[in-house]
């Protein structure tokens, strides 16, 4: 299964996430950071150069 590297937007930690299947992209996907368990939003569009392009953003940004 392909990851992605995103960075919570509440402690600035890094950490990898699955990518949903292609076919898929655009996609949002709810979701805890894994180190400090805070609501975030993950978006996920395709990249032509990297295949996938992976970013995250808290509730409030929304």
């Amino acid at each position: 299964m392909d990851t992605s590297d995103v960075i919570c937007p509440s402690c600035f930690e890094t950490f990898a996430v699955a990518n949903p299947p292609f076919g898929e992209y655009p996609a949002s996907v709810d979701y805890d950071c894994e180190i400090c368990c805070r609501p975030m939003v993950i978006h996920f569009e395709e990249d032509p150069i990297d295949g996938v392009y992976a970013y995250a953003s808290s509730l409030d940004d929304l």
